[in-house]
């Protein structure tokens, strides 16, 4: 990139966020009784505007008549323009400082406002081209000043024409009047800048659609921010993830599409083709014939606490970090355990179902308090646990079985044996983790050892309970009642038809996989893991990633960030450190951790680096995936 290149940039919508002059309105017209019709007013001028419908001067002067604001207000604009800078100019502010001299600020608003906000990152008064306010004695805005160029149609190319600018001119805007430069062929490239809006109108006359600054920078081979820009990372969300969690990708600047439902194998491997990042939830299961396909794939997000849909062994291979909700939903499910294990015991669902049927069925045979009954809890990890608590403070005596050593809350009591724990308790209650060594661990040999008149409950795995054996132990009348919250096989979106032999069943409460179902739930989960899949990705930290080492990093600064993903074999470190010593790159700062797969090295080196010195890095034997992250 020639050091002679003048970026020009705009202000409204592109270096903010937002419309000065529609934020001018929201201070000025605040205690007007017709504040709403007029800010819509303003909107609905500077949208023609922009698109190159209203001509440019009627704009101004309709705003201006319409906003009566005064000098006093221009201060409250400027303090909340400060927080409206576009994020990807405010990533990049170092190369703002550094290209000042090439910088140039050429808007249709007003000096009065642009000026003290771009200053702040390093661009010179001296290369702010826009309008000016006139005020009156008392400070009221009553005019602008009309023999400035900007003011005019046409304004932006004539100020251009008047600089004499040696070397390419690279326009950056997001309105009608940016394209106009390039146009009059004053510019060598207009950018259609769409981080902010997006006008049809003006990104079709485009030379290059961007998303964002890093987008520019990335394409002119610039220095900048990022290694690599966060529009052209492709996010695919399935199975209705939660809003926020959409919101949340989007403001980091990934493009997102969703889809609501699940994929099935041969369209999901069809669709990771170009995906970076995969959301999913419980439907979705991404095999390996997926995962062969998935050569941008840097990472998983599973919106819920399983993994057993995705298959962790060619993750790990492929060196996609995987994240999911470990804790996010634990309270909503162990709610609907306890709820469900009083409508059990009382029997609530048949003595409902035949009210709706105008069956008045008054009785108390079947029907018992939970306090004091026992309750048996297969699988004492997060849910399990809090269950514990929950339940004892209702009066219940807890018992827990597991394969891994668990320190017992309260006064649950450890049993060694499953058989024990199902032979001794009123109420089993299962909450295992999806691993195939779970497939079917209550048979019909296990479910003959549960005491005669014992409810059953799932709300963990589909798998793990033998369904057929589940059907004949209730209808023998040997166990008194069940609910199932999952299933060996789910309907992959509301459309399809559920079923099940359980239908039916007497004192069975069947529900859709909504254990964590609940808005509190969706929100925490949507808030966590796209929270670790962007921190892994902007910071190479792994912390809380269910099959790559743990490893949670300082912040990074005045330095670059390698990432190096291998095979656990001997030697690969020292192989890592004399590559960067070849090439005489000082290391500030190195991590290593490793499972019994893969190991994961964080090398933070000096900024000054040959690029070959990447290719290098991606050559040493063993090497599952590397990347530079600034």
């Amino acid at each position: 990139m020639p050091s002679k290149t003048k970026f020009i940039i705009d202000f409204d919508s592109t270096f903010t966020q937002v419309e000065a002059l529609d934020v001018l309105g929201e201070i000025s017209l605040k205690e007007d009784p017709k504040r709403d019709e007029k800010l819509k007013a303003i909107k609905d001028i500077t949208d023609l505007g922009m698109e190159g419908t209203l001509n440019f001067r009627e704009s101004l002067e309709k705003r201006l008549e319409i906003l009566e604001a005064n000098k006093s207000q221009i201060s409250e604009l400027i303090e909340s323009l400060k927080s409206k800078v576009s994020k990807s100019f405010h990533r990049n502010k170092e190369f703002l400082e550094e290209h000042a001299n090439d910088i140039i600020i050429i808007s249709n608003g007003f000096k009065d406002f642009i000026t003290p906000i771009v200053g702040q990152y390093g661009i010179k008064s001296d290369n702010v081209y826009a309008n000016e306010f006139i005020y009156d004695e008392s400070g009221k805005i009553i005019d602008f000043n009309r023999e400035n160029i900007l003011s005019k149609n046409g304004g932006k190319p004539e100020t251009i024409k008047s600089l004499n600018l040696e070397g390419d001119i690279y326009v950056i805007g997001d309105g009608y009047t940016d394209y106009e430069i390039k146009e009059s062929g004053l510019a060598n490239k207009f950018y259609a800048f769409t981080e902010n809006v997006a006008r049809p109108k003006v990104t079709s006359k485009a030379d290059h659609i961007a998303p964002s600054l890093d987008e520019i920078l990335y394409v002119n081979k610039m220095n900048k921010k990022f290694s690599y820009p966060k529009s052209r990372i492709n996010v695919l969300l399935l199975e209705n993830v939660h809003p926020i969690g959409v919101e949340l990708m989007q403001q980091e600047g990934y493009n997102v599409e969703v889809i609501s439902s699940a994929l099935s194998e041969d369209e999901l491997a069809e669709k990771i083709k170009d995906v970076s990042i995969l959301g999913i939830r419980s439907k979705t299961n991404v095999t390996k014939k997926v995962l062969e396909n998935a050569n941008r794939l840097i990472s998983i997000g599973a919106f819920c606490i399983g993994t057993n849909q995705i298959d962790l062994d060619t993750c790990t291979k492929k060196g996609i970090a995987v994240f999911n909700a470990p804790f996010s939903n634990t309270r909503s499910v162990v709610e609907m355990a306890i709820a469900e294990i009083i409508f059990l015991m009382r029997n609530f669902h048949d003595k409902s179902l035949g009210m709706h049927k105008g069956i008045w069925d008054k009785s108390a045979t079947g029907s018992f308090e939970i306090r004091g009954k026992k309750l048996g809890i297969i699988g004492y990890g997060n849910i399990g646990a809090q269950l514990s608590v929950l339940a004892e403070n209702m009066g219940m005596d807890v018992y827990y079985y597991d394969v891994i050593e668990k320190l017992a809350l309260g006064n649950a009591t450890k049993i060694d044996s499953l058989d024990d724990l199902l032979a001794h308790c009123d109420v089993i209650s299962l909450h295992v983790d999806g691993r195939k060594d779970n497939k079917n661990i209550l048979d019909n040999e296990k479910l003959a050892k549960m005491k005669k008149g014992a409810y059953l409950l799932n709300l963990s795995r589909g798998h793990v309970v033998d369904i057929p054996a589940l059907k004949n132990a209730l209808n023998s009348g040997h166990l008194a009642g069940a609910a199932v919250d999952v299933f060996p096989e789910e309907p992959k979106n509301n459309d399809e038809p559920f079923v099940s032999e359980l239908i039916g069943c007497k004192n069975v409460v069947l529900t859709p996989h909504i254990g964590g179902s609940t808005s509190e739930a969706q929100v925490n989960i949507a808030r966590f893991v796209p929270g670790k899949i962007m921190e892994y990705i902007n910071t190479g930290n792994t912390y809380n990633s269910v099959n790559f080492p743990n490893i949670q990093l300082p912040f990074l600064q005045n330095a670059h960030r390698l990432i190096h993903i291998h095979q656990n074999e001997p030697g690969v470190l020292a192989k890592i450190n004399r590559t960067l010593a070849d090439y005489e790159i000082n290391i500030v700062g190195q991590y290593l951790k490793t499972n019994e797969k893969i190991g994961y090295v964080i090398t933070d080196i000096d900024k000054a680096y040959s690029p070959e010195v990447i290719d290098k890095m991606k050559e040493i034997p063993g090497t599952i995936r590397f990347r530079v992250l600034y």
